[in-house]
């Protein structure tokens, strides 16, 4: 049975894909990724207008400025264009676009960054905050609230809440330490209780 932890991170990421992004007609999708496969300019140009916004959204999420989050997104199209092949018509794209976002996003992190700023362990208690409450606000007010967190808390709480991952996978991702990733990741969750009173939301 799905814990109710995972179950709220799959709300949330829901929450984000389903405002963002608005599905294609299936076979109009395949289409397009057929001639992008051909490197047809025109094919690409529909692939980027249809998910800019969706593109946009991840990116911002991780980088507060909006110019390299653009220019993070236009890299993960050219990535997307130059390995087009490796997409198989069984996969959902718009997962396999989000992955491409986030490495693009957590590599940009990295280098700029060179070790990610981290917090160091220490007794601060898990911190719980109700994951539904997120339901109560727009998408624009989420994406505020999360890039008002400072980097290392930012980070963890996008890649552990909206994209999924476990704190071992985000500790491999961010070269930090297990204890690390779960300690940032609570400092978040008390951040995010404070700002939304702050924003009296």
């Amino acid at each position: 049975m799905r814990s109710l932890v995972q179950t709220h991170k799959l709300t949330i990421s829901a929450h984000f894909i389903s405002v963002l992004y608005r599905p294609m007609i299936q076979d109009d999708l395949k289409h397009i990724l057929k001639k992008c496969r051909k490197y047809d300019s025109h094919a690409q140009r529909q692939l980027y207008e249809s998910f800019y916004r969706f593109g946009l959204s991840v990116c911002v999420r991780y980088v507060a400025d909006l110019e390299t989050a653009q220019e993070l997104l236009n890299d993960s199209y050219l990535k997307v264009f130059t390995n087009i092949d490796r997409y198989k018509e069984d996969m959902v794209f718009v997962t396999w676009f989000k992955t491409i976002l986030v490495n693009t996003c957590i590599d940009h992190l990295r280098k700029s960054h060179r070790n990610l700023p981290s917090v160091e362990v220490d007794e601060a208690a898990e911190v719980s905050i109700e994951m539904d409450i997120f339901g109560k606000f727009s998408i624009e007010e989420i994406a505020g609230l999360i890039q008002q967190l400072p980097l290392a808390y930012r980070t963890v709480f996008n890649l552990y809440v909206i994209e999924g991952y476990d704190h071992k996978d985000i500790a491999k991702m961010l070269g930090i330490e297990v204890g690390t990733s779960t300690s940032n990741l609570n400092r978040a969750r008390k951040k995010l209780q404070e700002l939304i009173i702050l924003n009296d939301l």
